[in-house]
């Protein structure tokens, strides 16, 4: 696929990488650079950091992991949605889309993929996203899936915040606390509060319900 801007300038297509696995990194900026017309402007591994290289560089893209060093990738999408909103973000994640594609997009981000998908869809992705398409792979759909309750039918998506959403997610899939603190890079404490603030918020009164209700939303979400 040619790339869009090309008729209106010679420029290449200015790509930031914000992930926070360098060796990921590492393999995104061979991608770029073998694909042609396009380069890496900056990395980042956290949305602090991703927020200084795009006031520095001023990219056309932003490609996004969900789990960054301390932070969540839906917040630093909604921060350029909001600072950067000429900025294209591309969302490259572990998750399904069924379960976080039509959030990211509604954050603001322009695509959504996994990180199973090709080396091909991932580069024919950013240049349909710079053509003005909305992108999510895996079948997601966007604004068209149905709201899973929790008790006296909390809407759960609606309710939870990105960061307690992919906690839930991973207490769904049966995650210890530990395990969890270690993958989002935050304290077993942290975790804690997250699972009382998710309790509250669904009306859930036990660690045994919380467990059940979070299997189930996965279930759902996945198929």
């Amino acid at each position: 696929m040619s790339n869009p801007r090309s008729g209106a300038s010679e420029r290449p297509v200015e790509v930031l990488l914000v992930d926070d696995h360098r060796m990921f990194r590492e393999h995104l900026s061979e991608l770029i650079r073998r694909a042609g017309g396009m380069r890496v402007c900056g990395e980042a591994e956290s949305a602090a950091e991703a927020m200084d290289r795009v006031r520095e560089s001023k990219p056309d893209v932003a490609i996004v992991d969900l789990t960054l060093r301390g932070s969540n990738g839906l917040h630093l999408v909604e921060l350029l949605r909001e600072e950067a909103p000429e900025v294209k973000v591309l969302v490259l994640s572990m998750h399904d889309a069924s379960l976080y594609g039509e959030r990211a997009i509604r954050a603001g981000a322009r695509g959504y993929l996994t990180k199973h998908q090709t080396s091909r869809e991932v580069v024919e992705t950013i240049h349909r996203i710079l053509a003005g398409e909305i992108c999510v792979s895996g079948g997601g759909q966007v604004g068209g899936g149905t709201e899973q309750t929790a008790a006296g039918g909390i809407a759960i998506d609606a309710t939870l915040t990105a960061r307690e959403l992919e906690v839930f997610a991973m207490l769904g899939r049966g995650i210890g606390t530990r395990e969890i603190a270690e993958a989002l890079g935050i304290g077993d404490s942290t975790v804690e509060t997250y699972r009382f603030r998710i309790k509250e918020k669904l009306g859930l009164r036990s660690a045994a319900q919380l467990y059940v209700c979070a299997g189930n939303w996965l279930r759902e979400r996945v198929g």
